[in-house]
C-alpha cells in the first residue's frame, strides 16, 4: 500500500475537483481512496508516504493512438524532392521505413517509445504497429518491451493488401494469434485489437477475411479512417461508398472498433459513426504536418461519437497534443470560441477513458476509488489560483509532460524524481542509435 500525501490532487474524472494538500491511497493496482492528507494519513498509518511536496497529482495520460515503430524517423532526412501530398508520404517515408524494420528495430523502437512516454506521464496508450518483412510474432516483440516498461498498452498489426496477398494474410494471421496470446496468457495491463490499414489499401476480400476473423473472437477494429481526402477519393472510385459508409457495409464499424483520424468524413458519415458506436482519435499535430485537414471534432462530438486524443507516432507527451488541439480548431474555422479548454480536457481525459475501457474493464483518466492506479505527479507551482473551474486552462497555458517527475502505472512506481525504474533509459537510447544506423542504410537501399 503507498499513500501519495501532501499535493494539489487535481482528481479529473465525471466531477473533477482539486484538492489542495489532498492525498491518494493506492492498494495493488488500484486507488483505495482519495481525500485530505490529514484525514487519509490517520486512515492509512502503516501505508509507504510518497509525498508530493505541493506537486501536482493527476490521472496518467491516454494516448489513444500511436505508432511506435516509427520512432526511427526523428532526425531521417528524405532523399529527393519532399513529398507533396499525403500519399507521398505515406509512399517515400512511412511504407518504407515499416518495411527496414527487423526484430531488433522492433523492440528498440517500442523501448523508446515506452521511455518517452513515462518520461512524459502517459501511462496507457493503443499503439499500431507494421513491419511487413517481420510480421510473424513482432507483437510478441513490443509486448515484451511493454511488459518490461509497466505501462498500459493495448497493441494490433496493421492489416494491408500493399505488401500481396500473403503479407494480408500473414497480417491477419499476427493479430488473431495475439488476441488469442493476450486472453490466455497476457497480463491485465497488456490488451489486443485488430488492426486495419485504411480503406484505400484494403480489398473488399481482406476485409472480409478479417472482420470474420474478428468476429470469431469478439474483437473490434483498430483503423485509419478518412484520415487524407486521397482515401474518401479512392473509395468513391473503386466502391462507389464513402469510407465509413464502406466500412459499415463490410463490418468493420461497431461498439469495439476505434477509428483514428475521420479528419474527411462528412455529415452522412457522422451519423454513421454515430450510429455504430464507433470510437474516434484526433491526432492534431500529425494532421497538421501532414497537412491534410482539422477533424471536425465538435460535429461529431454533438452528433454522440466519443472522440479521444492521440498522436499518432508524435512524442507521448500528451500536454503538447491537448495544446495543439486547443489551437488548431480555432485557426481552422478562424473563431476563438472553438475547441475551448473544457472540451480538450473532454477528449484527453473522460473520452480517452472511455475508449480505454474497450481494452480494460475499470476506470482510467480518474482519481477516484476503486479506479486503476495510473497517477503521475507533476511540479508545476501556479502563480494564481488554481480551481476545478480553471484546471484545463492551467493545463494548456502551463502544464506540459517536461513537469513530470513521477509516473506511477497499475500502482507501480516506473519513474520517481525523474529517474527511470524498469527501464535504462542511456543504454536504450546507445543500443537504438545504432540500430536504426542500420534501419536508416535499410531505408536507403530501399529505393524511392
Amino acid at each position: 500500500m503507498m499513500l501519495i500525501t501532501h499535493g494539489t490532487v487535481c482528481t479529473c474524472g465525471a466531477e473533477p475537483q482539486v484538492l489542495d494538500d489532498g492525498a491518494v491511497c493506492i492498494e495493488g493496482d488500484r486507488i483505495a481512496a482519495v481525500g485530505p492528507t490529514t484525514e487519509l494519513a490517520v486512515r492509512y498509518p502503516q501505508a509507504e508516504r510518497l509525498d508530493a511536496a505541493g506537486q501536482l497529482v493527476m490521472p496518467g495520460a491516454i494516448c489513444a493512438h500511436t505508432h511506435f515503430y516509427g520512432a526511427f524517423a526523428r532526425g531521417m532526412s528524405l532523399p529527393g524532392e519532399p513529398p507533396r501530398n499525403f500519399v507521398e508520404i505515406l509512399r517515400k517515408l512511412w511504407w518504407r521505413l515499416d518495411r527496414a524494420l527487423d526484430e531488433e528495430a522492433i523492440r528498440y523502437s517500442a523501448l523508446v517509445s515506452l521511455v518517452d512516454a513515462i518520461r512524459h506521464g502517459t501511462t496507457t496508450l493503443m499503439d499500431h504497429h507494421a513491419s511487413p518483412n517481420q510480421i510473424d510474432g513482432s507483437l510478441d516483440v513490443i509486448a515484451e518491451a511493454v511488459e518490461q516498461a509497466g505501462l498500459r498498452v493495448c497493441l494490433c498489426y496493421e492489416v494491408t493488401d500493399r505488401n500481396g496477398d500473403e503479407g494480408a494474410k500473414a497480417g491477419i494471421a499476427e493479430n488473431v494469434r495475439f488476441i488469442r496470446r493476450v486472453r490466455t496468457t497476457g497480463t491485465e495491463r497488456l490488451a489486443a485489437s485488430f488492426g486495419l490499414h485504411a480503406s484505400l489499401t484494403l480489398s473488399d476480400r481482406t476485409l472480409e477475411h478479417a472482420v470474420g476473423e474478428a468476429q470469431g473472437l469478439g474483437s473490434g477494429f483498430h483503423i485509419h479512417v478518412a484520415e487524407d481526402q486521397a482515401d474518401q477519393d479512392d473509395s468513391l472510385r473503386q466502391h462507389g461508398l464513402r469510407v465509413a459508409q464502406r466500412l459499415e457495409r463490410q463490418g468493420v464499424l461497431g461498439q469495439m472498433t476505434l477509428a483514428a483520424h475521420c479528419v474527411h468524413v462528412d455529415p452522412a458519415e457522422i451519423t454513421v459513426l454515430a450510429r455504430t458506436g464507433t470510437k474516434v482519435s484526433h491526432q492534431p499535430r500529425s494532421n497538421m504536418n501532414n497537412a491534410v485537414g482539422t477533424a471536425p471534432v465538435q460535429a461529431l462530438l454533438d452528433a454522440g461519437v466519443h472522440v479521444g486524443l492521440g498522436n499518432d507516432g508524435f512524442s507521448n507527451n500528451m500536454f503538447l497534443e491537448m495544446k495543439a488541439a486547443y489551437l488548431v480548431h480555432k485557426l481552422a474555422v478562424r473563431d476563438p470560441r472553438a475547441m475551448g479548454g473544457e472540451t480538450v480536457m473532454r477528449l484527453a481525459y473522460a473520452e480517452n477513458a472511455r475508449i480505454a475501457s474497450l481494452f480494460w474493464p475499470g476506470t482510467v483518466g480518474s482519481l477516484e476509488p476503486g479506479a486503476y492506479a495510473d497517477i503521475v505527479l507533476l511540479d508545476y507551482r501556479p502563480y494564481t489560483p488554481l480551481t476545478a473551474g480553471n484546471l484545463p486552462w492551467h493545463v494548456i497555458f502551463g502544464v506540459d509532460g517536461s513537469h513530470v517527475t513521477t509516473t506511477i502505472c497499475a500502482g507501480r512506481l516506473l519513474m520517481r524524481d525523474r529517474q527511470l525504474l524498469t527501464l535504462d533509459e542511456e543504454a536504450i537510447a546507445a543500443n537504438a542509435r545504432e540500430v536504426a544506423g542500420k534501419v536508416w542504410r535499410r531505408f536507403a537501399e530501399s529505393g524511392d
